[in-house]
């Protein structure tokens, strides 16, 4: 698979994983090393979130956080946001509620998608788990 292809299914994956959920923007961030993240897909994300999420590293921002916890972090507004773990450049993206989800391969973590919500909203355990299983079918590049 070329590398537009793969970005291209990527995308149209990430567009799928948004409908489904009624969100309005995503990213899909994959691991390159043991350190960063990068960014594989986007949809509706600022020129200038973007420029900020190219590269994340372990333990930054939600997608960081998702993949160093091995867990989902979600907030419920990404604009008033307190607990530290949104980064102040994702306030820019017009959204309010949001999550990180942990992708994995072989037992490790080997992304993370990011989804966020036009509306405040709170996410239960079940949805998170639910947003969680749905997001482990992201396809794997190769």
């Amino acid at each position: 698979m070329t590398t537009n292809a793969a970005e291209n299914s990527l995308h149209d994956w990430l567009i799928g994983f948004l409908t489904r959920f009624g969100a309005t923007s995503g990213t899909i961030h994959l691991r390159t090393s043991d350190s960063d993240l990068q960014l594989a897909a986007s949809h509706n994300i600022p020129p200038q979130v973007l420029q900020v999420v190219r590269e994340i590293p372990l333990g930054k921002g939600m997608a960081g956080l998702a993949w160093q916890r091995n867990e989902p972090v979600s907030t419920c507004n990404l604009q008033t946001d307190s607990s530290g773990d949104v980064r102040p450049g994702a306030k820019a993206v017009q959204a309010q509620a949001a999550v990180a989800l942990p992708i994995h391969h072989a037992d490790e973590v080997m992304g993370v998608v990011g989804i966020a919500f036009a509306e405040q909203r709170s996410l239960s355990e079940q949805e998170l788990a639910h947003m969680a299983a749905l997001a482990e079918s992201v396809p794997r590049p190769g």
